[in-house]
């Protein structure tokens, strides 16, 4: 996990998490019904999937700051997906 946001401490894993989801839950339209861990959960989640996948593809590297950018995609595209679980 250390790896993933470039050795952080967990309260600021959880921190730009919650900031993360919540942003993304601003941005993607329509409602979504989660709490406050849910958010913040989403918010970590789009961080490890942006992370994972931007340096697999080469695109940046850890602790660059267009990973935040990369974040927020990646919580927007969980909601997304989730979205479209929870219509079926």
């Amino acid at each position: 996990m250390e790896g993933m946001f470039g050795g952080s401490s967990w309260l600021w894993i959880i921190v730009v998490g919650l900031v993360v989801g919540v942003l993304a839950r601003l941005l993607k339209p329509g409602r979504d019904r989660m709490g406050l861990i849910l958010t913040t959960l989403l918010g970590i989640g789009g961080a490890l999937l942006a992370g994972w996948f931007g340096r697999t593809m080469g695109w940046y590297g850890a602790g660059e700051k267009v990973g935040f950018l990369a974040s927020l995609v990646g919580a927007i595209v969980i909601l997304l997906v989730v979205g479209m679980l929870r219509r079926r």
